[in-house]
């Protein structure tokens, strides 16, 4: 009964059920850049910065790893470290679909945590032309995540992705920075 307990727990945290972030509406802005697929679902991109999650608590070194599946989904592997880059491995991962092609920009992904099937929507709220980092957040908001494919950027870049957030109109005093591997 425990395990089914903290199964469940952890699907509803998964599932981003904490108190929300926002500063002004309850919806995140649309999606401002097409995505090209080949291009953003493919590689691992790095953690840079996120709200607090029970989920990962004591996690460092955050990544996503997409590839392309067979059926033509996306494959999503979302992984980080317990305590230092060092330590022990968290995965979750499953299939993601994409929810406006064209675009690209919306991906449902379908988690399977403890058994518990868990359904995540992310939004990628903006990415740099080249392809180096994206913000993306759930349709509410309430989860935000800054991503780069280098896991060392310098502070005034940090800076430049967390004001580029707070303009999307996330409080950005709840985000917190993860260690990063070393290159």
């Amino acid at each position: 009964m425990k395990s089914i307990l903290l199964a469940a727990a952890a699907a509803v945290t998964l599932a981003g059920c904490a108190a929300g972030t926002m500063t002004g509406s309850d919806k995140a802005p649309e999606p401002r850049k097409r995505i090209d697929a080949a291009r953003f679902y493919s590689g691992t991109w790095r953690e840079i910065a996120r709200r607090p999650m029970t989920i990962t608590d004591g996690c460092v070194a955050g990544a996503t790893e997409y590839g392309k599946r067979p059926d033509g989904r996306i494959e999503v592997l979302d992984s980080c470290r317990k305590g230092n880059p060092d330590g022990e491995p968290k995965t979750v991962g499953g299939p993601g679909t994409i929810l406006d092609p064209g675009f690209n920009a919306k991906l449902r992904v379908d988690y399977s945590l403890y058994g518990f099937p868990v359904q995540r929507d992310y939004w990628v709220l903006d990415r740099a032309d080249d392809y180096s980092w994206f913000i993306s957040a759930d349709p509410t908001l309430r989860d935000l995540y800054i991503f780069t494919r280098d896991p060392q950027i310098g502070e005034a870049q940090r800076k430049r992705l967390v004001a580029r957030a707070a303009s999307l109109g996330y409080d950005v005093t709840k985000l917190e920075f993860p260690e990063q591997p070393r290159r």
